[in-house]
């Protein structure tokens, strides 16, 4: 059985919503409500959903750039949030690094590559200069950039150079698992095979772990061993990747793998297996009663409108849903 490097255990995040000069709280917003989910050494595991799922929260919690309201996160089977600051700095963060979604915007423009590489090596780690620029120049080699242009500036790259050298600054400090935050999504479609295959080779190379957060299904099935599927802040369904596309279980991930069909927007005849969901997904704020998906679900039933279901285990799926039964 493989290592679980990092478990989730039923993160929550609550923001409150304040109205009026008194700044008197009205409300909650359940941006994730009871998540959780577990990374194996070496494997992937992808968050999918729509915007506002709660895919990016859940991420900025592994990160602790959220702080939680509820919940724990293991990592090496040490509860990090019982960490004190110094601790956290030395045995979680320079582990757990992030490749941000657009390679545009992550990069300090006035900084030459070299820098924007070696910055997390001269924040976390005692090295000398030396030690760090051929580090530097290694981790360039490895994400298929010349060494030399480690004194270039990233406007001087395309976006797929960018985006290795964003990867390339990921790996500095040897991390186990690095956050992907939809990491092709910005790249032109015949580039992203191409940083799919780099990260996949570092996968292997390494034995990282990954946590994806993205839309693009095509994505997903590629670099995945597991796949979460997120609505309104609670996952829906949680299985291995093949077992998900090949027999997906809750209504909300038939829709989304059929929709990933590519077909005409005003087609309303679902003659090709497509599920066509109505309306949008409902406010975090205000949330309906019973299961958060059921004003949305062609299969719903008076049940599923006002008692919420309870994530159960129907064969190697992990759903949250009254229909399996």
């Amino acid at each position: 059985m493989a290592e679980v490097l990092l478990e989730a255990q039923s993160l929550t995040k609550h923001y409150p919503v304040m109205k009026g000069l008194l700044r008197k709280i009205v409300g909650t917003v359940k941006a994730i409500d009871g998540v959780s989910f577990q990374i194996e050494r070496g494997k992937t595991l992808s968050l999918v959903g729509e915007s506002g799922a709660g895919k990016t929260t859940t991420a900025k919690a592994i990160l602790l750039l959220e702080q939680l309201t509820a919940g724990s996160i293991l990592f090496e089977g040490k509860d990090i949030c019982q960490f004190a600051p110094s601790r956290l700095k030395t045995e979680y963060r320079p582990k757990v690094q992030a490749v941000q979604q657009n390679p545009w915007s992550s990069m300090n423009p006035r900084m030459r590559v070299r820098d924007i590489i070696a910055e997390p090596l001269v924040v976390n780690t005692r090295q000398k200069k030396k030690q760090i620029d051929e580090r530097v120049e290694e981790l360039l080699e490895q994400v298929g950039l010349m060494p030399e242009w480690a004194e270039r500036y990233p406007h001087e790259f395309s976006g797929g150079q960018r985006q290795r050298i964003a990867v390339a600054r990921a790996l500095a400090l040897n991390p186990s698992l690095i956050v992907l935050d939809e990491p092709v999504s910005a790249l032109d479609v015949s580039i992203r095979a191409q940083i799919m295959n780099l990260l996949k080779d570092l996968q292997d190379m390494y034995n990282l772990s990954y946590l994806v957060i993205a839309h693009d299904l095509a994505t997903v099935r590629f670099m995945s061993h597991s796949v979460a599927i997120m609505y309104l802040g609670r996952i829906v369904e949680y299985a291995e990747v093949e077992d998900l596309f090949t027999n997906p279980l809750h209504p909300y991930t038939r829709a989304l793998i059929s929709a990933s069909v590519m077909t005409a927007p005003e087609e309303e005849e679902n003659d090709d297996g497509r599920i066509i969901l109505k309306g949008e997904m409902t406010s975090p704020i205000n949330p309906p009663s019973g299961c958060y998906f059921h004003p949305r679900c062609p299969s719903a039933t008076d049940k599923c409108a006002v008692e919420a279901p309870e994530p159960k285990f129907y064969g190697t799926h992990y759903v949250t849903c009254h229909l399996c039964e």
